[in-house]
C-alpha cells in the first residue's frame, strides 16, 4: 500500500509541476499588410481603318452584310466568310467548293431564310384574303386572286400580248402606298404580258374604261423576294387599277 501511495503521489506531483510549467499560448497581434493599388490604363486601340485598303475592305463588308441581312440571314461564320473571300481572290488557292456548289448552297440557304422570314407576312395575307372575299362585290378567281369592280367600262378587253395604258396605286395591307402613277400625274403604258401574274389574270377581264380594285397574293405578285425596300417578301398587295386604253399588238 505504501509503495502504491508513493508512486501515486509522485505521479500527481509530476502532473502538477508539468501543469505549472506549461504556459498558455499567447496570441500575437496580426500584422497589417498594406496593399498598394496600381491603376493600369487600358491600351489605346489602334484605328482599324488606317489606309485606303482598310476603308475599302470595311465598305465591302458593310455592303455584303446589308444585303445578307435584307435576305433574312441573321448570322454567318465570319472565319469561313473571310476564307472564302480570300480563296476567291488568291491566284493559286484551292477553294473548299466549286462555283456550282457555292451557287447551289447560296440559293438553298437563301430560300430557307426567306421562307422563315416571310412566314408571318404570308399568314397575314392569307387571313386578310379569307375575310376580304366575304365582302360585297369581291370576286375570287380559282388562283386566289381577288378583284372588286369600282367602275365598269365599255371598251375592249385586252389580250395578254396587247399593251395597256393605265393609272394605278399600289398599297400594302398596312395602308402604306408604295407606288402611284396618279401622284406623278402621268399614266403608264406597258405590255400586259410583262406585268405581274395577278394583273395578267385580272386585266384580261377588264373592259377599257374600267376601274377595279385588285387583291394580289404574294405568289401572284412579287413572291418571296419582294421588290425593293417597300414590298417585303410574301406580301399580299392591293392595287387600284384604271384601264385607260388597250393598244392591240401589231400583227
Amino acid at each position: 500500500m505504501r509503495i502504491f501511495s508513493l508512486v501515486t503521489a509522485g505521479l500527481l506531483a509530476a502532473t502538477v509541476t508539468t501543469a505549472q510549467n506549461t504556459k498558455p499560448a499567447v496570441k500575437k497581434p496580426a500584422v497589417k499588410t498594406t496593399t498598394t493599388k496600381t491603376t493600369v490604363k487600358p491600351a489605346t486601340p489602334k484605328p482599324l481603318l488606317r489606309n485606303g485598303v482598310d476603308s475599302l475592305s470595311y465598305a465591302i463588308g458593310l455592303n455584303i452584310g446589308g444585303n445578307m441581312k435584307a435576305q433574312g440571314i441573321e448570322t454567318l461564320n465570319y472565319i469561313a466568310l473571310n476564307k472564302g473571300m480570300a480563296d476567291a481572290m488568291k491566284e493559286n488557292a484551292t477553294p473548299l467548293m466549286d462555283d456550282n456548289m457555292a451557287n447551289m448552297t447560296i440559293q438553298q440557304k437563301l430560300q430557307e431564310y426567306m421562307a422563315k422570314k416571310n412566314g408571318a407576312v404570308k399568314e397575314e395575307g392569307r387571313k386578310f384574303l379569307a375575310e376580304n372575299k366575304k365582302q360585297a362585290g369581291v370576286v375570287e378567281l380559282p388562283s386566289g386572286v381577288q378583284y372588286k369592280i369600282i367602275t365598269q367600262g365599255t371598251g375592249p378587253k385586252p389580250l395578254l400580248e396587247d399593251t395597256i395604258k393605265f393609272h394605278y396605286k399600289g398599297t400594302r395591307l398596312d395602308g402604306f402606298v408604295f407606288d402611284e402613277s396618279y401622284k406623278r400625274g402621268e399614266p403608264v403604258t406597258y405590255p400586259l404580258n410583262q406585268l405581274i401574274e395577278g394583273w395578267k389574270q385580272t386585266v384580261v377581264l377588264m373592259p377599257a374604261g374600267s376601274k377595279w380594285q385588285l387583291f394580289i397574293p404574294s405568289d401572284y405578285g412579287y413572291g418571296d423576294r419582294g421588290a425593293g425596300g417597300d414590298i417585303p417578301g410574301g406580301a399580299t398587295l392591293i392595287f387600284e387599277l384604271e384601264l385607260l386604253e388597250v393598244i392591240p399588238v401589231k400583227k
